[in-house]
């Protein structure tokens, strides 16, 4: 299905811009190794054996993402959360700026099961970094 103009908010539109700041973050770049889930969202493959992302793609996900986030009205009800130490940066930077909670470092076990922890939360929105490390967090 094909986005129209029409169809997509002006503030979620593709713009020329925000493609050339992707390409400049270098978002586009993979590695060397690739998953099966995500083949479909490779372009091509370099000569020196790094994949390239669908930058396309990845705008429509990124837009998936940012209505996903906007339905959900009281920014606490959100938490971010990377035991990676590429993600917590970016963890701490997107709660400041939106209000979310941020859990940056190691998962705490029973945080959103034991209601007699200090830490305890019911998130109606979790938002994870990277999915295999944070593991934990999403099969208690």
């Amino acid at each position: 299905m094909e986005n129209t103009a029409a169809a997509t908010p002006a503030q979620l539109s593709q713009k020329e811009k925000d493609i050339q700041m992707m390409l400049a973050s270098h978002v586009h770049l993979g590695t060397k190794n690739i998953d099966f889930q995500m083949e479909r969202y490779v372009f091509k493959r370099r000569s020196d054996g790094i994949y390239i992302i669908n930058v396309g793609k990845t705008w429509e996900k990124l837009q998936l993402a940012a209505r996903v986030i906007v339905a959900i009205e009281n920014p606490q009800d959100i938490i971010v959360q990377s035991a990676r130490p590429y993600g917590q940066r970016a963890v701490l930077k997107f709660a400041q700026y939106t209000g979310a909670h941020a859990i940056a470092g190691r998962h705490t076990p029973g945080t959103f099961t034991n209601q007699l922890q200090t830490s305890f939360s019911e998130p109606r929105l979790l938002i994870l970094t990277d999915p295999r490390t944070d593991h934990q967090v999403i099969s208690a």
